[in-house]
């Protein structure tokens, strides 16, 4: 059974958003790093380039698999989790706590279009 926090927003592609203000902290789901495997390394974006809801922004390699990161909201990326360049597996142990990037926010209203707690749940059959 995947952990699945109350107060984020989820994509159907496993990415979550945490909403700080005008900031978006964008990571993969507990899901998504349990289907994944082992993670060896994950590519981020720069700081100061854009992201489009919808559109890939990097990818996430394990043992098994790379699938692409899907960004869930639009804005400019203002940092990446930098802890991840040397400890990718971070997203194995703490998915919510090691985010992938942050966000300001360019259309905050995207996310009342993503998934509850609730809705994901559902959406992965949980």
């Amino acid at each position: 059974m995947s952990t699945i926090l109350e107060g984020l927003r989820y994509a159907e592609s496993h990415e979550y958003v945490k909403v700080e203000g005008e900031y978006g902290y964008v990571g993969i789901t507990d899901y998504a790093q349990h289907e994944l495997g082992n993670v060896v390394y994950v590519d981020m974006p720069d700081v100061d380039d854009e992201v489009t809801a919808g559109e890939d922004f990097g990818a996430v390699e394990s043992v098994k698999a790379a699938s692409d990161l899907i960004s869930p909201v639009s804005g400019v990326v203002v940092e990446v989790n930098e802890a991840l360049n040397d400890n990718p597996e971070l997203v194995n142990s703490d998915p919510y706590a090691n985010w992938i990037i942050k966000v300001k926010l360019s259309d905050p209203a995207e996310v009342e279009s993503l998934m509850d707690a609730e809705g994901y749940k559902a959406a992965i059959g949980e």
